[in-house]
């Protein structure tokens, strides 16, 4: 009884990521944004100057998170 689902990969492939990758990947794009604008929403109130900072913190945010999930994915090209 040969299982092919617990066989390594090809030779030169690397293994596919499984839905914790996923999840993981999910969760630091969701702190990137979260972060960005709750800093945002921070200097905002603090400085009086809403919704600039937000916007920013927004900017910077999905930026983060996109760095985040490029260089999560670049491990399994």
């Amino acid at each position: 009884m040969s299982d092919s689902s617990n066989s390594p990969p090809p030779e030169g492939q690397k293994p596919l990521p499984g839905a914790v990758a996923f999840l993981g990947m999910g969760l630091s794009a969701a702190v990137c944004v979260g972060a960005g604008l709750g800093l945002g929403l921070w200097v905002d109130s603090a400085a009086g100057t809403a919704p600039a900072f937000l916007l920013v913190g927004l900017a910077l945010g999905l930026a983060a998170a996109a760095f985040s999930i490029i260089k999560q994915i670049r491990t399994y090209l």
